[in-house]
């Protein structure tokens, strides 16, 4: 019950951008004591910090597709090329919802065939006008904001498919906190997808490392290859070193 309560908090400070202790105490209908326990526990994961009579959370809010989709974008174009390298004849595929995903249809080949699983609308788009592509669509939900496809009827729908690649997105990495996003739909679909996959590419620009949101779909050390365009910090070299995690990069 107390792990649950933890969740909701959290969440819904997320949600809130910033509330006070009063608030949080009348929404769950506890002490201030309980809060204080509660807050100090979310603490620990580096996603709230406390202010003046309440709290605020640390992490980026979800931003529109359309907004993110102008950030950054000569960087990931150059991530995508580079993650499109790594798709080869015949393989079973994940691309995954995001700004900088996306990006590798322009540079797949146009006669490759590939099994093609995704949850992203402008990927379905790209991959409906290759003859070559066997696609699949995952997601029953269309969510606007991020132009994805969420949710499903079968919760073992995933677990049908073999999936040799998967090519990730994430709002936020962190060697602590791993591969993060804020929407728990998504994170289901995330989650069974790298679980399944036989190996996992990350794709971020240099504005995603260093932040945490609220869940981790995939820690760190699962990671396979880093696609990027700019170099990673020394510390990120060294723990990709300790954890044989490829680094992918022009």
């Amino acid at each position: 019950m107390k792990e649950k309560r933890l969740q909701l908090v959290e969440k819904f400070i997320h949600e809130k951008g910033t509330t006070s202790l009063d608030e949080l105490c009348e929404h769950f209908d506890v002490s201030k004591n309980t809060i204080r326990r509660d807050i100090n526990k979310i603490l620990e994961n580096g996603t709230i910090q406390k202010v003046y009579g309440g709290v605020r959370t640390t992490s980026e809010r979800l931003i529109p597709f359309e907004n993110r989709d102008h950030a950054n974008q000569e960087e990931k174009q150059i991530i995508g090329e580079i993650a499109a390298t790594y798709v080869e004849e015949d393989e079973i595929i994940f691309i995954d919802s995001g700004t900088t995903t996306r990006n590798m249809m322009a540079f797949l080949p146009r006669n490759i065939n590939v099994t093609l699983l995704t949850n992203n609308l402008d990927v379905i788009n790209a991959a409906a006008a290759m003859e070559n592509i066997n696609l699949i669509i995952i997601g029953n939900n269309y969510k606007r904001k991020t132009k994805s496809f969420v949710g499903t009827d079968d919760s073992n729908t995933i677990e049908k498919y073999n999936v040799n690649k998967a090519f990730m997105a994430a709002t936020g990495v962190s060697i602590t906190h791993g591969l993060t996003n804020s929407d728990l739909l998504e994170y289901e679909i995330k989650k069974r997808i790298v679980a399944k996959a036989e190996k996992v590419f990350l794709l971020a620009d240099h504005s995603k490392y260093e932040k945490s949101t609220l869940l981790t779909y995939c820690a760190l050390e699962e990671v396979s290859v880093i696609v990027t365009s700019q170099p990673l910090s020394e510390e990120y070299r060294a723990f990709c070193g300790q954890n044989n995690i490829g680094i992918a990069s022009k």
